[in-house]
C-alpha cells in the first residue's frame, strides 16, 4: 500500500463526544486537526428508536457546546431538559435539587450521546484545517522528529506536534506512551433499560439507594424514561437474559413505587462498574482527555461532563500560549499547567463518588439512620446547598 504523509498540527485519537468536541474547539484556534475514528456517528432520524447509551449534559458543558456551535444543532434533535435531582433511601428522608435554587431555567439536558457526537460532527465542515480519517485504525505511532507520527490502516501518515488520547477507557494512546493507571474494579455492574411510559414527559432524574446499589430514573423525550439498575456483576448479568416481560416483572419488584408501572420494555444494555485514573496526564507531546485519563462510578453522571472540563481546559491553556506565551503550545509547560488544573477537581468528583458508594453500599442500622439524617438535612436550601448544586454543573 502507498503510503501518503500528512503534517498536521495536532492528530486526535478518538472522535467521540470529548474527542469530537477538542477537534472543534483546535480547529477553531486555527489548528491544523486530524482525527481519527473507527466508525462516524449515524445520520439523525427522529423516528430511530432512542438509544440505551444517554448522557446528563451539565450546564457548563452546554455552554462549551455553544461556543463549539453545536448546541443549537443538539437542541434540535431528541433532547429533554431536567430541572430537578432528587435522592434518598428512606422514605421521608429525601434530598431535592432543583433550578429554581439558583433561579435558572434548568439543570442541563439528557441526551443520546450519539446525538451528542452528531451535532459536534455536524460542526467539521465548518473548518477547512480539520481532517476527518474515518473509517481508520491506529497501526503505528512513533516518535519524529516534529512530534509524533501516527500510521493508519488506509495508508496515511500522520505527523504530528501533539498527539491527543480521547479514545476510551483503554486507551491504545496512554498504553503505548507507558502512562500507567491506578483503580480497581467495583464489585457491581450497571444496566440500562429504555422504556415507554404512560407518563407524560418528566424533568425530574430521581435515585433511590439501596444496600445493592442505587435504582434510578433519567427522563427521555416523549412517553420515555431510562431507568439505571445498579447491583452485582451476576444478577445484572441474569437480567439481561429475561424477555422484556420478565424484565419488567423484575423492574417491579425492585424499583420504588415511585415509578409508574404502566410502562413497557424496549432496549437494554449493560457495562461493568470501574474506576480507573492516569497516573499523568500527558507526556512529550502527547496529551489525555476524558475516559482516556479517568473513568468514574457513574452514579452521578458525571463521566462526559467532565471530559468536557478536560477539554475546556486544554483549550483555555492551548490559546493562552498561542497568544502571548513564551513557549510553544505543545510544550510540557504547557500539558503541565492542564494536567493542573484538572487532576485535582477529577480527583475530588471521583473520590466523591466512591464515598457516596461507599456510604450506601451497607444495611447496618445505625449508619443507615445517620445517611438518612444527613440527606434530610441536605434537603434545607442553604448557601451550602446551593454551592454543592452550582459545582455539580460545573458553574464554579
Amino acid at each position: 500500500m502507498t503510503k501518503q504523509h500528512q503534517q498536521q498540527d495536532i492528530v486526535i485519537i478518538g472522535g467521540g463526544m470529548v474527542g469530537a468536541a477538542a477537534a472543534v474547539g483546535l480547529a477553531q484556534l486555527g489548528l491544523r486537526v486530524a482525527v481519527v475514528e473507527a466508525c462516524a456517528p449515524e445520520a439523525y432520524d427522529p423516528e430511530q428508536a432512542l438509544d440505551v447509551r444517554v448522557s446528563a449534559v451539565s450546564l457548563a458543558s452546554e455552554n462549551l457546546l455553544a461556543r463549539l456551535g453545536a448546541l443549537e444543532g443538539l437542541l434540535q434533535m431528541r433532547q429533554v431538559a431536567y430541572r430537578g435531582l432528587e435522592t434518598w433511601e428512606m422514605d421521608g428522608c429525601i434530598t431535592r435539587f432543583h433550578a429554581e435554587q439558583l433561579k435558572l431555567s434548568h439543570l442541563g439536558h439528557i441526551v443520546e450521546n450519539r446525538l451528542v457526537q452528531l451535532a459536534l460532527w455536524q460542526q467539521f465542515e465548518r473548518y477547512d484545517k480539520l481532517t476527518v480519517c474515518c473509517p481508520a485504525q491506529v497501526t503505528r505511532m512513533v516518535r519524529s522528529c516534529s512530534g509524533i507520527e501516527v500510521s493508519l490502516d488506509n495508508g496515511l501518515v500522520l505527523d504530528s506536534h501533539l498527539l491527543v488520547g480521547a479514545d476510551g477507557a483503554n486507551s491504545l494512546v496512554r498504553q503505548w506512551a507507558g502512562i500507567g493507571v491506578a483503580g480497581w474494579d467495583y464489585s457491581q455492574s450497571c444496566m440500562l433499560i429504555n422504556i415507554a411510559t404512560a407518563d407524560d414527559e418528566q424533568d425530574i432524574t430521581w435515585q433511590q439507594f439501596t444496600p445493592r446499589g442505587p435504582r434510578s430514573l433519567l427522563p427521555l423525550p416523549g412517553h420515555h424514561a431510562s431507568l439505571v439498575w445498579y447491583d452485582d456483576a451476576k444478577m445484572i448479568k441474569g437480567l439481561m437474559q429475561l424477555s422484556p416481560k420478565q424484565l419488567k416483572q423484575a423492574i417491579d419488584s425492585h424499583f420504588p413505587e415511585r415509578l409508574n408501572r404502566d410502562f413497557e420494555v424496549l432496549e437494554r444494555g449493560s457495562f461493568p462498574l470501574t474506576r480507573r485514573h492516569a497516573k499523568q496526564y500527558y507526556r512529550d507531546n502527547l496529551v489525555l482527555l476524558g475516559d482516556a485519563a479517568h473513568t468514574i462510578n457513574p452514579l452521578a453522571g458525571q463521566g462526559v461532563n467532565l471530559g468536557f472540563k478536560d477539554v475546556d481546559t486544554l483549550l483555555e491553556e492551548v490559546a493562552s500560549a498561542l497568544s502571548d506565551n513564551p513557549v510553544q503550545w505543545w510544550d510540557n509547560a504547557v500539558l503541565a499547567r492542564y494536567q493542573r488544573r484538572r487532576w485535582y477537581d477529577n480527583q475530588l468528583m471521583m473520590t466523591g463518588m466512591d464515598l457516596f458508594y461507599a456510604g450506601f453500599s451497607n444495611d447496618i442500622l445505625p449508619l443507615k439512620l445517620v445517611r438518612n439524617l444527613g440527606l434530610k438535612l441536605a434537603d434545607i436550601n442553604t448557601p451550602v446547598k446551593q454551592q454543592v448544586l452550582r459545582y455539580a454543573l460545573g458553574l464554579s
